[in-house]
């Protein structure tokens, strides 16, 4: 990762140290909710910023999603390994779409070891404002970079001729659901972050994390053809429950969702924002 990643945060620290001060006057409950947000949103402009430095990093990620859909995709559809799956590949296309926001968010703390490493960390942290809208605004910022990607291989699904359902409704409910999931692998990512504390353990427990929360899900192969265990894990994993929102709106018709699959993403996502907002500081250690 090059140095000039982190040319956002320099370019706009005053503005930043500034703005989230200002947001921390804080009277009642809800002017507190308010400046939360205010605080995130401030966060995540300074990660879209960089994401505008260097857009390319973020379009040239989707190359190895576009992979598996337009290789692998095409090989098993004409292989008919799956009973009932006629039209595999607008079967798979939502799990290649989840797989994407995950291996995208998944190396986010990568970025958090980058910082402190470069002292930028630092002098963020030591504004007055709850560990907890940084990392919210951080969680933000990986969705952002996650729609791009999303939006690409969309398009490309679209070019392929995969049915899929692209009414506003349906596109509506994948950002959500994108902006959503990418929000829990990026919390996990930190909270790695904050235990590994080296880039070269953190490269290697999120390689090793990548592929098992991929395989054990349904992004590839129906639930039913799993054997008991691995549909427990399934059962389990937070990108099962992304795919799902992600199918239901893209193919099965379902433009809204299943409320169950929203509400395990909103727990797994609320249960890491707690913890990792206790252990942001340790990532200074």
């Amino acid at each position: 990762m090059r140095s000039d990643s982190f040319v956002g945060v320099s370019d706009v620290s005053v503005d930043l140290a500034t703005r989230l001060t200002e947001a921390l006057r804080p009277r009642s409950l809800g002017e507190q909710a308010v400046n939360f947000i205010l605080a995130s949103l401030v966060v995540a402009e300074v990660e879209a910023r960089r994401i505008r430095h260097d857009p390319w990093e973020v379009l040239t990620r989707a190359i190895q999603p576009l992979l598996w859909l337009t290789v692998f995709g095409q090989a098993v559809a004409r292989a008919r390994l799956f009973a009932g799956q006629d039209d595999y590949l607008s079967f798979m296309a939502p799990g290649i779409l989840a797989q994407s926001v995950m291996f995208t968010s998944i190396f986010y703390g990568l970025a958090i070891i980058w910082e402190r490493d470069a002292g930028v960390l630092q002098k963020i942290l030591v504004l007055p404002v709850p560990r907890a809208s940084f990392v919210a605004g951080k969680g933000l910022g990986a969705g952002l970079r996650a729609l791009i990607q999303g939006a690409v291989i969309v398009l490309v699904a679209v070019a392929m001729g995969i049915h899929l359902e692209v009414r506003p409704v349906s596109l509506l409910t994948c950002t959500v659901a994108i902006l959503l999931g990418a929000g829990v692998f990026a919390t996990l990512s930190m909270l790695l972050a904050t235990l590994l504390k080296t880039r070269e353990r953190f490269m290697g427990v999120g390689q090793v994390l990548t592929m098992p929360l991929f395989f054990a899900s349904n992004a590839i192969y129906p639930l039913d053809i799993m054997p008991t265990w691995l549909r427990i894990l399934a059962h389990m994993n937070p990108l099962s429950y992304l795919v799902e929102l992600l199918r239901g709106a893209l193919v099965q018709g379902n433009p809204l969702g299943v409320l169950r699959d929203w509400l395990v993403l909103l727990v797994w996502l609320g249960v890491l924002q707690v913890v990792v907002s206790r252990r942001y500081d340790r990532v200074l250690l």
